[in-house]
């Protein structure tokens, strides 16, 4: 009987090697061991001959032979394997017919039918009562996974608890006696999980749902959201500066380099008084523009009094920065303390970058409308300055 194991053992280990696809990460060699193990276990503490005993050994090494071909239909390619093995073994036909039986009962869905079906069919799901349970779990579901049945841990969990108390049961009177307390220890801790996880997420919908309502939450997405566009049209006005102070800076670099130096000429001066309108408009405009975007620097102090007395805003840097950071420091947590004062620093930082931004668009427009009544004042003036002057005529000389 030792030499039909170990030959047995030899065979399902290369086997498995050579053949079985790496997504069975459960159904392999290791879980053989285990069902041999448990098929051991079984027998050594229940009263079987020694063919029986052989016959089970047999087909516990090797039930899942089939899975080299796939997962479906793998107990009656167990079951030709476990034939073609067994002849080559020389076993007998009594043997192999009921090894071939064996094997085909391990069908999960399927009644077994008399004491040795039993025993195999308790040793192939032995896990569900060992300590190595929960490893077992995860590399079936990861297996199921890598042949494309996708489980959330949720599911997978309920699919567990559905299959320990519903679906299974040991049969065989040794893992009656002995497995179902394990086997219970672990369905508790399914149940624990699916609680704690219950309760974890109830937890955290509760947080949001409270975030949600809050009030708080209201205004400080409020305080954010339009200090976040007050500082978006700033930037917006800048870059329209930026425009206008480039372009009036190109016009004037133009006109000093290409019409001014001609003006001298008696031929040119009828383009003088355009060529002033242009530069002065040009002019205005880049004042303008350089004003819209200066900086006003406060002189960064404050004393203490305004600190209690809340007189000053902490939160815009031109009223700190020439403090101490200890003195500022205090001065920021004692408004921290105090909600209702933060609020009211942040409502008097948005009402202050409105009023900047009131100032920046009001030169801006005045920029804008300066830039266009000057372009089109200039352009008038270039019309009438080449359509009134009166070019000096030259008088024919007649060879006499």
């Amino acid at each position: 009987m030792t030499e039909f194991l170990n030959a047995a053992d030899d065979f399902v280990l290369h086997l498995f090697k050579e053949k079985l696809d790496d997504i069975y990460v459960y159904h392999n060699y290791t879980h053989t061991k285990r069902v041999v193990k448990s098929t051991h276990e079984i027998i050594d503490n229940s009263e079987i001959d020694v063919k029986e005993k052989e016959a089970l050994l047999l087909a516990a090494w090797l039930h899942d032979t089939g899975y080299i071909y796939g997962a479906d239909g793998h107990e009656e390619a167990s079951a030709k394997i476990a034939e073609e093995f067994l002849k080559d073994q020389n076993v007998d036909k009594d043997t192999i017919e009921l090894v071939q039986k064996l094997i085909r009962a391990t069908k999960f869905n399927d009644q077994p039918t008399g004491k040795l079906e039993e025993i195999l069919r308790d040793a192939d799901s032995s896990h569900f009562a060992k300590d190595y349970y929960f490893e077992t779990s995860e590399l079936l579901k990861k297996e199921l996974e890598l042949r494309g049945k996708e489980m959330s841990n949720k599911e997978w969990r309920k699919e567990n608890i559905l299959v320990f108390t519903e679906k299974h049961r040991y049969y065989s009177e040794y893992a009656v006696k002995n497995w179902n307390v394990k086997k219970n220890e672990n369905l508790m801790k399914l149940f624990k999980k699916k609680k704690k996880k219950a309760a974890k997420y109830n937890k955290e919908k509760l947080k949001v749902d409270l975030k949600n309502q809050s009030p708080e939450r209201a205004i400080q997405t409020l305080f954010r959201t339009t200090l976040r566009n007050h500082i978006k049209l700033s930037d917006i006005a800048d870059t329209k500066a930026n425009i206008l102070l480039s372009v009036n800076a190109i016009i004037i670099s133009l006109a000093l380099a290409n019409l001014i130096p001609k003006l001298d000429q008696v031929s040119n001066r009828h383009l003088l008084y355009p060529t002033l309108i242009l530069i002065l408009f040009s002019v205005a405009s880049i004042i303008l523009s350089i004003l819209s975007t200066r900086p006003n620097v406060t002189s960064g102090e404050f004393t203490d009094e305004q600190v209690e007395k809340r007189e000053v805003n902490l939160l815009f840097f031109g009223n700190f920065h020439k403090v101490p950071f200890q003195r500022y420091q205090k001065a920021l947590m004692s408004l921290l303390d105090d909600k209702e004062e933060v609020y009211q620093s942040l409502l008097k930082d948005l009402w202050l970058l409105g009023v900047v931004l009131n100032r920046k668009y009001s030169l801006l427009r005045w920029t804008y409308t300066i830039f266009m009544i000057g372009i089109i004042a200039s352009v008038i003036a270039f019309v009438i300055a080449f359509t009134t002057y009166e070019y000096p005529v030259v008088a024919e000389i007649v060879p006499g």
